[in-house]
């Protein structure tokens, strides 16, 4: 980690790690959390549904940006806007790929939790480029 001086103080700040290293590394966590609840729970007949994947991925996953967030000044809206659009977009034109290129996933839903898993990193990558964007100006 990095350390840079902040401002006129001269105290020392630390660098967090890169918002999507972390996001990824998050989603990692927590689709290994679903696979152990997975295995705990298909000998009992019980396995998770797609969207509870999904929630929980997200939920976990979800630090790095909140973050970057509450340490932005005030063009957080348009960073915010942009970030969702990104999200949408790239869920979508995932699961459109996914879904030609596997046409018996198209049922259960695996190609939405594919595009937001996908869309996640970029969607906060996109919201890190817009507020350190705003810092610099």
């Amino acid at each position: 980690m990095a350390d840079e001086k902040a401002g006129r103080s001269g105290s020392i700040r630390r660098r967090s790690w890169n918002p999507v290293v972390s996001t990824v590394a998050l989603e990692l966590i927590g689709l290994g959390f679903c696979g152990l609840v997975a295995l705990v729970g298909w000998p009992l007949g019980w396995l998770p549904d797609i969207s509870f994947v999904g929630l929980v991925t997200g939920l976990i996953a979800i630090g790095p940006a909140a973050e970057l967030y509450r340490g932005a000044g005030p063009p957080r809206r348009l960073a915010v806007v942009s970030a969702l659009l990104a999200l949408a977009t790239v869920r979508l034109l995932v699961a459109a790929a996914v879904n030609w290129a596997f046409p018996a996933l198209a049922d259960p839903g695996v190609a939405i939790l594919v595009g937001y898993l996908v869309a996640l990193p970029i969607g906060v990558a996109v919201l890190a480029w817009f507020l350190t964007r705003a810092h610099i100006a």
